[in-house]
C-alpha cells in the first residue's frame, strides 16, 4: 500500500477529531440567491467531498478537492472520476463559478476571504464527531444541493444497516492508536463507533483530551483489549509506523480500519462501524 505522508495523516488527524455544527454559512453584505437546485456546486474540504459526491448529482459538481480521488483519504475515491478536481486555489473555484459552495476549508485563509468578498452562496460544514451530527450534516447538504429526499433515503438505509450490529459484552477496552503515538480521545466520532459496537474508549478511562501522544509503554502498561489502528499502518513505512509493531503490542488484538473511513463524518461510517464490530465480536 502506498505510503502516505505523516503530515497529511496528521492533518485527517485533526480532521477526525474536531467538533462542529453545521450551518448557513451567511454574510452580513448581499449575497448571491442560491438556487433552489444548484447546477454548479464547489466542495471545498475532503469531509464535504464525501457528502456532495453522495448526494448531489454527478452533473451539479462543479469541482471536489484534490484529495477526493485519494484513496488513503477519501471514501468516496472510486465514485470521482470524471469529477472536476480543483487545486484549491481561489483562481480555481472562481474559474468554476460556483453557485453553492459546501465546507469552508479548516484553515481560514486569504483565498477563502476572496471567496467569501464575492458572496457566493455557501453552506459552512464542519466536521462531526458523532453518529447524530453525521445525520445532520447529511440532512444540510441534502437540502441546500435540491435533493432533501435523497438525504433521508441515505439516513434510513444507514440506521438499517446500523441495527444488524452487533455489541462486545460489556467491560471490553481498545485504544485508537496512531502513528507517533497519537491517542484519540472521547467526544470524537473514533470514540462514537468504539461506543456503538459496546467498547470502551481507553483515553477516557484515563482522563485523556481527544487528541494526545501515549508512550508505547504506557499502552502496554495501560492492557488494552484491542488496538484499533489506520489499516494503512500495517506495513512498517518509517519510525512512526515501526513503533506500532514493536514486540511489546504483540498480545494485543489489532484492527485496522481505513482512515478513510474515520477521517470525516458521512456514510462511510456504516462501513467502519461494520467492520470494527465484525472484528471485536469474531
Amino acid at each position: 500500500m502506498k505510503h502516505v505522508p505523516s503530515s497529511r495523516l496528521l492533518g485527517g488527524l485533526i480532521l477526525a477529531v474536531a467538533a462542529g455544527v453545521t450551518g448557513w454559512a451567511l454574510s452580513a453584505a448581499p449575497m448571491r440567491k442560491a438556487p433552489s437546485v444548484p447546477r454548479r456546486i464547489v466542495s471545498l474540504n475532503l469531509c464535504a467531498d464525501q457528502l456532495v459526491v453522495a448526494l448531489a448529482d454527478r452533473d451539479q459538481i462543479a469541482g471536489l478537492t484534490h484529495n477526493a480521488a485519494d484513496p488513503h483519504m477519501s471514501a468516496v475515491a472510486a465514485q470521482v472520476g470524471g469529477l472536476p478536481v480543483l487545486n484549491g486555489s481561489a483562481e480555481a473555484v472562481l474559474a468554476a463559478d460556483p453557485d453553492l459552495m459546501i465546507g469552508m476549508p479548516v484553515r481560514r485563509n486569504s483565498a477563502i476571504a476572496v471567496l467569501k468578498a464575492r458572496h457566493y452562496p455557501a453552506l459552512d460544514l464542519k466536521g462531526a464527531d458523532s453518529y447524530d451530527a453525521i445525520l445532520a450534516s447529511i440532512r444540510d447538504v441534502a437540502k441546500a444541493v435540491g435533493h432533501p429526499a435523497r438525504g433521508e433515503a441515505l439516513i434510513a438505509q444507514m440506521d438499517a444497516d446500523l441495527r444488524h450490529i452487533g455489541k462486545v459484552p460489556p467491560g471490553r477496552i481498545a485504544a485508537y492508536y496512531q502513528r507517533r503515538g497519537y491517542l484519540t480521545g472521547t467526544g470524537t466520532l473514533i470514540d462514537d463507533l468504539m461506543q456503538r459496537v459496546g467498547l470502551t474508549n481507553l483515553a477516557g478511562t484515563l482522563g485523556r483530551p481527544s487528541l494526545s501522544q501515549m508512550r508505547l509503554e504506557e499502552v502496554v502498561a495501560a492492557r488494552p483489549d484491542y488496538l484499533i489502528v489506520d489499516s494503512a499502518t500495517d506495513r512498517v513505512t518509517d519510525q512512526g509506523t515501526e513503533m506500532m509493531h514493536h514486540p511489546a503490542l504483540q498480545n494485543i488484538k489489532r484492527i485496522g480500519i481505513p482512515q478513510a473511513w474515520t477521517v470525516c463524518g458521512g456514510p462511510a461510517y456504516v462501513k467502519a462501524a461494520r467492520a470494527l464490530a465484525a472484528a471485536v465480536v469474531s
